[in-house]
């Protein structure tokens, strides 16, 4: 499906181009800095809300690097349900395999651009340039974190437990000005957190009556006491 896509719609982009890059804090581009630092070229390509990127065990050709919008990389049970592994911001870079074909699938979840990088050109730099290598692996470290902390969340945590984890998380990555604008609809989290539909709402509405976060809209959330947040996330 990338393949075809490709050959209509994307355009090749060197890395060091502001264009592409626009959307992206500098200091936090991880990828940006591998393949400007190789001379790679990445391909700048855009997707609507709620579309593929790629899908399960589908060949692992691409690294990937959200540059503006939101990402969600799932896997779907054979009952159905669906877990959403993680959550892809601005600057955060998916697609990492160690074989080879995705174990998740990826959808856009807001009108979405990514940048691609092909793999093997990414293999390839890594095994003549440390430095490459080391990038690479702290990438790989960092997906790995977050797999554990994941595991540990979904494992060991009560559900308010998981609401507070995933709020802390959000406002460290996405709040500007003390206002946290969530891509992600509530059905998502809750299919991020292990939780329905119905829990999630009650614990945001519990938050709300304790005076710990306040709503601006739908997906607009002001925390409004951190360090309560914090007790709750034991």
């Amino acid at each position: 499906m990338l393949t075809q896509l490709l050959n209509t719609k994307a355009i090749n982009t060197p890395i060091s181009g502001s264009k592409v890059a626009v959307s992206i804090d500098p200091v936090a581009d991880r990828l940006g800095a591998i393949t400007g630092h190789a001379g790679l070229v990445a391909t700048e390509f855009s997707y609507r809300k709620d579309e593929e990127i790629y899908g399960e065990d589908e060949p692992a050709e691409y690294v990937y690097q959200v540059v503006t919008g939101a990402v969600r990389s799932y896997k779907l049970l054979s009952d159905g349900r669906r877990q959403i592994g993680a959550f892809h911001l601005p600057g955060d870079v998916f697609g990492l395999e160690s074989g080879a074909s995705h174990r998740l699938a990826a959808e856009a979840i807001i009108d979405t651009t990514v940048r691609l990088v092909k793999r093997a050109s990414l293999e390839k730099a890594s095994g003549t340039d440390v430095q490459v290598a080391r990038k690479l692996w702290t990438m790989t470290a960092s997906e790995l974190r977050h797999a554990e902390n994941h595991m540990l969340l979904l494992g060991r945590k009560t559900a308010m437990e998981r609401v507070a984890t995933f709020l802390l998380e959000m406002d460290r990555r996405l709040a500007v000005a003390g206002m946290m604008a969530l891509p992600m609809c509530r059905r998502d989290i809750g299919d991020y957190l292990g939780l329905t539909l119905e829990t999630v709402s009650r614990a945001l509405s519990q938050l709300q009556a304790q005076g710990i976060l306040g709503f601006s809209g739908a997906r607009q959330i002001v925390l409004r006491n951190r360090q309560r947040l914090h007790n709750l996330d034991a």
